[in-house]
């Protein structure tokens, strides 16, 4: 490759970084509609935002990597999910994790379970990527200080990934610990931007173009409201499984995909992972539970976790500040196992609806060797849910 190519190629990168962490992108702030916008009805109470960002403290930040053409396609990136915001390195929440199939990765995960203890962010990018991100968590780290400012001297850095070979160079290795560094450091509260985004650039979901989606509930399991997060990054299903609101969508939609479309939209090769955060006070062992039901919610949507699919979730919460003390004794407050079920099905509603807000904010991408992902048609969606009587009443 030429200088002057390797030039533009960064420039253009660099500018796509810029743009995703300069912007936001809810929908009613942009124009660009989500799910809700189109009449799909949902169970549940969302939030203002609907997004995980409605848990009090937790920001989200990405950074979005597009250049290229053909054998040079650039469609990748990195997401950043801090539990505590930047405070998360000196006040670690408590997490559980689950994996409903293992063709996946995310990194950390043992320690997540022996400790209870999330430590630092959640990091979401391709599969190639897994190794760069994870070591330029480190850095990052490392240059913030240590709780003493003396420095910090162990990670475990919780990195997870989906695959977006098909429409990205993943042998390229273009993520680079700069990319990280802004993801982090464009960490924000407030709005989400969704589908082609950060580490979703280059997903795809039940044969649609996916990517990055999130949702949340409200809920009231005694006397006071909790909220819970999800923000997933979609890449799995196959076409004919897609369900959105009960309604068979995947089966309506069975045109053949576009020249250079997914060689086989039916087949389930992909991966998702979901992120669930509370502000209810919950132990480890209780997030675990959290962790689980992100199956049911994927299960709504038409997944059965294929063989191909890494579906690895992990839950904390931001509950209990101040109680990850390694030195001496703490006190932790928890919500009585027979106050969990609205939490619940909180996280099966939210999970659902972040994959369906997926799918409907992602565009069409065509990206390496000229492969095509087209995107969920909003006016077909509609007219399937007309016709199957599941638009929202106040759409119908």
């Amino acid at each position: 490759m030429s200088g002057r190519s390797a030039v533009r190629r960064l420039a253009v990168g660099c500018l796509a970084v810029w743009l995703c962490a300069a912007v936001p992108a809810p929908g009613g702030e942009t124009g660009k509609p989500r799910a809700r916008d189109l009449g799909v009805p949902f169970d549940g109470v969302p939030g203002p935002l609907n997004a995980v960002t409605d848990v009090a403290g937790v920001e989200v930040g990405h950074a979005t990597l597009i250049s290229g053409q053909e054998r040079a396609a650039v469609r990748t990136g990195v997401t950043a999910v801090l539990p505590r915001g930047k405070a998360t390195l000196t006040n670690p929440v408590f997490a559980g994790w689950f994996s409903q199939n293992g063709n996946g990765e995310m990194t950390g995960t043992a320690w997540v379970e022996e400790s209870g203890f999330l430590e630092g962010p959640v990091m979401i990018t391709n599969t190639h990527s897994v190794g760069v991100v994870r070591d330029a968590v480190i850095r990052w780290r490392v240059g913030r200080g240590g709780p003493d400012a003396g420095g910090y001297w162990w990670s475990l850095p919780v990195v997870a990934e989906t695959w977006d070979g098909w429409l990205n160079d993943i042998n390229g290795f273009h993520v680079k610990p700069e990319h990280v560094f802004q993801a982090l450091d464009a960490a924000r509260p407030g709005p989400v931007a969704e589908g082609n985004v950060g580490g979703g650039t280059g997903m795809i979901c039940y044969g649609f173009k996916g990517g990055i989606g999130t949702a949340s509930r409200v809920v009231k399991p005694g006397d006071t409201a909790y909220t819970v997060g999800v923000l997933l990054q979609a890449n799995f299903g196959g076409r004919s499984q897609l369900t959105v609101a009960g309604v068979p969508v995947g089966r309506e939609l069975r045109e053949p995909p576009a020249a250079g479309g997914p060689p086989n939209p039916e087949a389930d090769m992909g991966s998702v992972i979901v992120v669930v955060a509370t502000d209810a006070p919950l132990l480890p062992h209780q997030l675990k539970r959290l962790a689980r039901r992100v199956t049911m919610g994927l299960a709504r949507t038409g997944s059965v976790s294929g063989n191909g699919s890494g579906d690895i979730f992990i839950a904390f919460s931001t509950a209990n500040a101040g109680a990850f003390k390694p030195d001496r004794p703490s006190q932790a407050l928890m919500l009585g196992n027979d106050q969990l079920d609205p939490v619940f099905a909180a996280v099966v509603q939210a999970t659902e609806e972040a994959v369906v807000n997926a799918l409907v904010a992602a565009e069409t991408m065509t990206g390496q060797g000229g492969h095509r992902a087209a995107a969920l048609p909003h006016d077909r969606l509609r007219e399937t849910l007309k016709r199957y009587n599941r638009l929202a009443a106040a759409d119908r």
